[in-house]
């Protein structure tokens, strides 16, 4: 079984990740106890709310740093929803722009959509060979509950690492749905709420680390 921390820094659908993560298998434990997280097998940071206030919980407890000595060490990471966002460079809601963990750059911002937020279910488009797609049919929906996106992707090509796995959904423009970049992966929907479809994901996700 594997054994997978969800982060607790204050933000972050808890009860709900922790089902969702426990239907498919993992033995999963709710902790900012910082060695705890590290030291997991798979490492979960979920995050709802405003990006600046989940940079400052994820910061109060070492978040940042659990995530890039994990990452060294080839340990796996899967943010979800804010929890994604966070992960790139810098997040700017109104107008206020805060700094985030820089795995990847580019900047989250709002979206350019009529109606926000994006709340409800939507298709995505996966590459072929997702790890986290992987038997699930194309026209699935997933649900989303968010204002602010990534909307392009940023992190230079390089010849020495595989390309990173994008996946893209729209509302109002194309969007930035999940990554698979290694050992880190996210997703902008939440697969905790996402019904079997979402099972599915984190079954794929689980079962790759």
């Amino acid at each position: 079984m594997t054994s997978v921390v969800l982060l607790d820094y204050g933000s972050g659908n808890l009860h709900s990740a922790k089902r969702a993560l426990a239907r498919v298998g993992a033995d999963v434990t709710v902790t900012s106890n910082f060695d705890e997280a590290l030291d997991a097998q798979a490492l979960v940071v979920p995050g709802v709310g405003a990006f600046a206030a989940c940079m400052e919980g994820l910061l109060a407890v070492g978040g940042d740093r659990i995530i890039g000595r994990r990452l060294a060490g080839g340990r796996p990471v899967l943010g979800i929803c804010v929890g994604m966002q966070i992960l790139f460079d810098r997040g700017v809601e109104f107008g206020v722009e805060a700094e985030g963990c820089g795995q990847w750059p580019g900047t989250v911002e709002r979206l350019h959509a009529d109606v926000l937020p994006h709340m409800g279910w939507n298709t995505v488009e996966a590459p072929e060979k997702s790890v986290l797609f992987d038997g699930i049919d194309p026209q699935t929906r997933f649900y989303f509950v968010h204002s602010y996106a990534a909307q392009q992707w940023e992190l230079e090509p390089s010849e020495i690492l595989a390309a990173p796995m994008l996946t893209w959904a729209d509302h109002g423009g194309r969007f930035l749905a999940a990554v698979e970049n290694g050992v880190l992966s996210a997703t902008q929907f939440h697969p905790e709420k996402s019904g079997d479809a979402g099972a599915a994901l984190l079954e794929n996700w689980v079962r790759s680390v």
